[in-house]
């Protein structure tokens, strides 16, 4: 199952890494990101989408522990099946 995380974390040096580092020890692979600052409060604005078989509330549960992490929001991310005739 794929899903995007949205997340915002503290402009920290090795933010980043910390976060799919997180992802990644918890069974789930990253497959895109994207980001950029969130003006209004300093922090970084962070969408990671990331696929796994583990449940998404148990990666949502351990990014809020990683000290850069400010917020998570999990959305499954609906994937097309391709078909070949």
């Amino acid at each position: 199952m794929r899903y995007r995380l949205d997340l915002v974390l503290k402009p920290a040096e090795g933010a980043l890494t910390r976060v799919i580092g997180m992802a990644e020890r918890r069974g789930f692979t990253p497959h895109s990101i994207n980001g950029g600052s969130a003006s209004e409060d300093g922090g970084w604005r962070l969408q990671l989408v990331v696929e796994g078989q583990r449940p998404a509330e148990t990666l949502r549960l351990q990014m809020l522990k990683v000290y850069d992490c400010v917020s998570v929001e999990i959305t499954p991310v609906e994937t097309a099946v391709e078909v070949v005739p």
